[in-house]
């Protein structure tokens, strides 16, 4: 069911910072930020051969990133994404084996414009799932 890896993605507590870092230091393509409102976060794509690289920030106060820099103030790994053909039937078949979808349960749209969705952590050893349609 599950594809490729899309991104791995990491909760930063400076933005600005941490994509100099992987500019300066790592010598990486670094997207510009981007803007998020419906998921309250601001994100920079890095773009490796293989994958991405997603940062994360807060954007606003109800930022769901804004809880998890509390918990972890130096940041950290916030999630992973795995591209799915059909977003729908993959929810349809995570729910019927007992899997919680966040939210709704109906797709919202990602910061590539494409439908995701987003598993609970605790349904996969502790780890945050995006699913993102191709």
């Amino acid at each position: 069911m599950i594809g490729r890896l899309n991104h791995v993605a990491i909760a930063v507590p400076d933005l600005k910072a941490a994509s100099a870092q992987y500019a300066d230091v790592l010598g990486a393509h670094v997207g510009p930020p981007q803007d998020e409102p419906d998921h309250g976060v601001t994100v920079v794509f890095i773009e490796l051969p293989n994958t991405k690289i997603e940062l994360l920030y807060p954007l606003g106060e109800e930022s769901p990133i804004r809880g998890f820099l509390d918990k972890n103030p130096s940041g950290g790994i916030h999630h992973i994404c795995y591209e799915v053909d059909d977003i729908l039937a993959a929810r349809d078949r995570l729910q019927a084996q007992g899997a919680r979808i966040l939210g709704t349960g109906e797709p919202k749209i990602g910061a590539h414009g494409k439908p995701v969705l987003f598993l609970h952590p605790k349904d996969f050893n502790g780890t945050l799932i995006e699913l993102e349609q191709v």
